[in-house]
């Protein structure tokens, strides 16, 4: 406080020589009363601006230096990301290509099965059809041979009287016992 009061007074004596007083001619003291207001305000409010810029300046700083860690951090994640977005990539590229392969061999093994199953229902088929023949062969040469056996009973019972069935019966039972004799 002495340092403005020294101040003021100094200027005082500047101004009126060796007296002090109150000018009232407002053209001339406007001047003198804001040098000597921006003086004080200069001398007094230096270091508290100064303190206000400082910490400002701190603050900025901080600010700053915070904002950077926060880049680089986001800047190492960011590599992070990269590096598992090409791993993932490269593993379903792999996926991808193994899932193709797969899908061949599995297209291959299908089209194999399929092409076993076709020639087994082709041999089953043929089978089938040999089988069938067969049984409608046998079949019609026993229709043939019952027909041949009624044909031939039908004449046998209308061409054999009494004398003709006795003669064949005697004429067999001769050669069975000719065959006996033989094998005896």
């Amino acid at each position: 406080m002495k340092n403005v009061t020294d101040s003021v007074v100094y200027l005082g004596h500047w101004s009126s020589a060796g007296s002090f007083g109150f000018n009232t001619d407002i053209l001339a003291t406007n001047p003198i009363n804001l040098s000597v207001v921006l003086g004080v305000l200069i001398f007094f409010g230096k270091g508290v601006l100064s303190d206000l810029l400082d910490n400002r300046k701190q603050k900025i700083l901080n600010t700053i230096q915070n904002s950077e860690e926060l880049r680089e951090g986001a800047i190492e994640q960011l590599e992070k990301v990269r590096a598992r977005l090409q791993q993932v990539e490269l593993e379903a590229a792999q996926f991808r290509a193994n899932g193709y392969s797969e899908i061949e061999q599995e297209k291959l093994n299908l089209i194999n099965s399929t092409y076993n199953t076709l020639e087994q229902l082709e041999n089953y088929k043929n089978e089938t059809i040999n089988f069938e023949q067969q049984r409608a062969i046998n079949q019609v040469r026993q229709l043939v041979f019952q027909q041949a056996l009624q044909g031939a009973l039908g004449t046998l019972t209308s061409s054999l009287n009494n004398d003709i069935h006795l003669r064949t019966i005697s004429t067999n039972i001769g050669i069975f016992g000719a065959m006996k004799e033989i094998t005896d």
